[in-house]
């Protein structure tokens, strides 16, 4: 088990609710990683765990009771925490929306290493049987309104829902992640990236240096939509990589020419740490999404022998 050595205060706002929200990272000495909304009375602990993500159709993970007590947008700190080896420690959030700071998991992981951490190691999770999850399953446990929404949104930007996110198994040392972008603008166009996670200095390097500023993406086009949902509306050109209408450019300069894909990295990190410990396996992510995430984790847990648990 892993916590931090000291407090962490962070303030942004939420990239879909517009609104401002501060956040607190405590060290902790119960194993896990939970949220607390002290907004609320009832402030219970929110545990980042696969089985209580309440939601993914809002482009983004959150957990808890939608109905109740939540968060939301919880990817890019989750990811940050996995990298940094943190599983172990509270979150006192006042708002509905973990910030966006910088649409990446830059900010976040640099403000966790600066603290520094104490010994131990998460626990391992190692993949023994293949699991895959496909993006029609995904559609058919919306509500209709939302597959109706989506179907609206792949229209605009003329995408096709063929997705999946497998994970199967490798040698138990390591989690190796493959990640391919297929979009029409040309801008992104088909993009791969790989990148290995091992627990080592190493591993973690290199996230940093080449992955964790990959910043969150959208078409301009779409914002005016999602906005008018209720959705993107904290979304700007200091938190989001934005996509000219044509889809040929962007409005704001990249810093790699698949940071796309890139981030698509953290987004897998982040949900793959909701399992409670370092998935050790292949995942294959081929145009993937949170949904997906979530289920392939769920399909993972739901039969003992597609797994074995390691703890360190």
């Amino acid at each position: 088990m892993t916590t931090l050595l000291k407090t962490i205060k962070l303030k942004g706002k939420g990239i879909h609710s517009g609104l401002p929200v501060n956040i607190v990272l405590r060290p902790s000495k119960k194993p896990g990683i939970f949220f607390r909304r002290i907004d609320i009375d009832k402030n219970k602990m929110i545990a980042t765990a696969y089985d209580n993500v309440g939601e993914t159709k809002m482009r983004n993970t959150t957990i808890g009771d939608t109905h109740g007590a939540h968060v939301q947008t919880i990817e890019h700190l989750m990811a940050a925490l996995f990298i940094a080896g943190v599983d172990s420690v509270i979150i006192d959030i006042d708002g509905v929306e973990t910030p966006i700071m910088d649409g990446s998991a830059d900010l976040f992981l640099r403000e966790i290493m600066a603290a520094g951490t104490t010994g131990g190691k998460m626990r391992k999770i190692i993949v023994k049987k293949p699991v895959i999850a496909y993006t029609r399953e995904v559609r058919r446990q919306l509500p209709l309104v939302f597959r109706i929404k989506l179907w609206v949104m792949d229209k605009i930007a003329h995408r096709k829902s063929n997705g999946y996110v497998k994970l199967s198994p490798n040698d138990g040392k390591s989690l190796d992640i493959t990640a391919t972008l297929v979009y029409p603008e040309k801008i992104i166009g088909a993009q791969t990236y790989e990148y290995v996670f091992d627990g080592s200095k190493r591993a973690q390097n290199t996230f940093i240096k080449q992955i964790a500023r990959a910043r969150t993406f959208g078409k301009y086009s779409e914002w005016e939509y999602l906005k008018a949902h209720g959705m993107g509306r904290g979304a700007d050109e200091t938190n989001v990589i934005a996509l000219n209408n044509d889809g040929d450019g962007t409005l704001n300069k990249l810093m790699w020419p698949d940071e796309f894909v890139r981030h698509k990295i953290i987004d897998a990190i982040g949900d793959m740490a909701t399992s409670g410990g370092m998935i050790c396996g292949k995942l294959e992510s081929y145009k993937g999404s949170h949904a997906l995430n979530n289920i392939v984790l769920k399909k993972l847990f739901s039969d003992a022998s597609n797994y074995d648990i390691i703890e360190q």
